[in-house]
């Protein structure tokens, strides 16, 4: 399983074991981890979910599709060039050790 660090606006950090196939927001909803909602339980209709990506490691995601996009315009907080949402993207061993920042507010 890939460990996931999730870094909350306030500083704190979790680092989990995320298993194969999970979306980042459920791995971060089934462990209490605060700054991620999921209101829409992980079908990208709200955008609770918002995440800053490391920068370092953008590339190696498969980029955003349609819909994400569209629900990016609706974030909360500040978009910005890394932001994903969380429920987007699925847990892999080549995202062991992936860092995302979650933002001041989701709603």
């Amino acid at each position: 399983m890939p460990n996931i660090t999730y870094i909350e606006s306030s500083g704190q950090s979790t680092t989990l074991d995320i298993p194969p196939g999970w979306s980042l927001m459920q791995g971060a909803t089934a462990n209490g981890v605060d700054g991620i909602v999921g209101e829409c339980g992980g079908s990208c209709a709200c955008a609770t979910c918002h995440c800053y990506v490391d920068e370092a490691r953008l590339a190696e995601l498969p980029a955003p599709g349609a819909g994400e996009l569209a629900m990016l315009d609706n974030v909360a907080a500040e978009r910005r060039p890394n932001s994903r949402l969380a429920c987007q993207i699925k847990a892999t061993a080549a995202l062991e050790g992936l860092r995302i920042t979650l933002p001041e507010t989701q709603e």
